[in-house]
């Protein structure tokens, strides 16, 4: 009886292998390595440790906004594609939202605690970050990509005075390594890119060491971090004068 290769079997292992992978890889995930809102869904899909395929979308490129047009026609990400349940999903924390309600592992505690009062301090949480540290911080961001006759001076202090307001309220609220105490929350998924970003665009001073310390901890993060390093070639493109570092400033 003929036998078969070493190199025959290990083909067909692979074979199996991959096809097992793309029975489960239902969902698609586009998104931007830069995007603050796209680094909150990619840190809960790697928390709930959801298997998805990463689809990078070059927005400043027409066909590539004409194909998510398709997809989404407000052309914004992060949207998340569920084949198996015919879903599109957009905006980040309804993608976590839905990533927690119906792919999250079972035995997993997920990212939106059941407790009703730990919950809605969670979404409460969430509206925070982004509303008061992200947007502000993207304001920024993107007048610094403005020709220089087009900038706005006012604008940008008035971003940067928000995010200071929100920095001296957030400070006196962190309770624990998390937002919500010992669990890793929603709260956390948006308040990690949400600081990155805005501390290049608004600094902390020294009486922002409470919310430093729990940058540095969110960048050790095992999700963070991953997100940060997958993120990391693409820090050059970033238009403020002070570029992202994914590595903690304490050691």
């Amino acid at each position: 009886m003929p036998q078969s290769s070493g190199n025959g079997n290990q083909r067909t292992l692979a074979f199996h292998a991959a096809e097992a992978l793309s029975a489960v890889m239902t969902l698609t995930l586009h998104f931007h390595p830069l995007s603050s809102f796209c680094h909150k869904a990619l840190i809960a899909a790697y928390e709930l440790d959801v298997p998805f395929e990463p689809l990078i979308v070059d927005l400043g490129d027409q066909p590539a906004r004409d194909r998510l047009a398709q997809i989404w026609p407000l052309q914004k990400v992060p949207v998340l594609v569920d084949s198996e349940r015919g879903a599109t999903v957009a905006e980040s924390t309804t993608i976590i939202e839905y990533l927690d309600t119906f792919h999250r592992e079972a035995g997993h505690r997920g990212l939106v605690p059941k407790d009703p009062d730990q919950a809605w301090q969670a979404r409460m949480w969430d509206r925070v970050f982004d509303g008061y540290v992200d947007l502000p911080m993207q304001s920024i961001v993107g007048n610094a990509l403005r020709p220089e006759g087009e900038r706005d001076a006012y604008g940008v202090a008035m971003a940067q005075a928000t995010i200071a307001k929100a920095y001296a309220f957030l400070r006196s609220q962190i309770r624990g390594p998390w937002m919500l105490g010992d669990a890793f929350t929603l709260a956390d998924c948006s308040a990690a890119p949400a600081l990155f970003y805005a501390e290049l665009a608004q600094p902390f001073g020294p009486e922002d060491a409470p919310l430093a310390a729990y940058l540095d901890r969110l960048k050790r993060r095992p999700s963070f971090e991953r997100v940060l390093a997958e993120a990391e070639p693409y820090f050059g493109l970033f238009p403020l004068p002070g570029k992202p570092s994914r590595f903690p400033t304490s050691g």
